[in-house]
């Protein structure tokens, strides 16, 4: 998916307290190098140059990076931001101390050779931080149900499962070859917007999995009847009547050397 579209820095602005537990539990001093793979607008990687750490953005998408780029300006932060993907990373072997990715690496598509390379950059007691969420309540719901409308317009085949980043025992697996332990808690993020209707007509303006659902689902007819049962699933499940919040849970997982 390309993540270059719609205007995902809206997006970003509501995970920035995911953003700030995982760069609080990474704890990046300032004589070290911290990686952000995935790195979208920024969100982690100018919270680590905020606290003098030497940082670098690795992102696919370059608009994400301008406008990251532009924030890091913006803020007076020497921040180096990279094209570039979580299975390739193009940095050195063992050059970053601290890695964290925010909601970022589990969209990677080939999962193990983001694992390897996060551990082949990684120093010789450096550390891996990530978030990812949990797949259930209705954020994942909705998700699941926009994934399942496109891939049937489209005629897709139904893939393999996605790498379980949320599960500590599965990670901790994938790591133990490179000679890292994993620990993990969880938390949560709540979405709020003054009414569901108002939280879904912003997700369909400014998120890059919804204007791609629209390019698809649009010229057959068929995006209504998915937004319409996305409403319903968000209706079902607010939080707060008179208004609209629902929490999503989340791991945020730790790998040390």
């Amino acid at each position: 998916m390309d993540w270059s579209l719609g205007r995902y820095e809206q997006i970003a602005g509501g995970l920035l307290p995911a953003a700030r537990s995982v760069v609080e539990r990474a704890a990046p001093r300032g004589h070290e190098h911290v990686l952000d793979v995935g790195c979208g607008t920024g969100n982690a990687a100018l919270l680590g140059a905020e606290r003098g750490a030497r940082v670098t953005g690795v992102d696919p998408a370059q608009g994400l990076l301008d406008l990251a780029g532009a924030r890091a300006a913006a803020r007076g932060l020497d921040v180096r931001f990279i094209l570039g993907e979580a299975s390739a990373l193009p940095l050195a072997d063992a050059s970053a101390e601290v890695i964290v990715s925010v909601f970022g690496v589990i969209f990677a598509d080939d999962a193990e050779a983001a694992i390897a390379e996060m551990a082949r950059v990684a120093a010789g007691e450096g550390r891996i931080v990530l978030c990812a969420w949990i797949p259930e309540g209705a954020i994942a719901a909705v998700g699941r149900l926009r994934g399942q409308a496109v891939s049937s317009a489209l005629g897709a085949p139904a893939g393999a499962p996605p790498f379980p980043w949320h599960d500590r025992e599965a990670l901790a697996a994938a790591l133990a070859p490179h000679g890292f332990s994993v620990t993990a808690r969880e938390e949560f993020l709540a979405f709020t917007a003054p009414s569901p209707r108002d939280f879904l007509e912003g997700e369909l303006r400014d998120h890059p999995a919804w204007i791609a659902a629209g390019a698809a689902l649009e010229p057959r007819g068929e995006m209504q009847e998915l937004v319409d049962r996305a409403l319903e699933l968000l209706e079902e499940a607010n939080e707060q009547p008179g208004s609209f919040r629902v929490s999503s849970r989340y791991v945020i997982a730790a790998g040390q050397r």
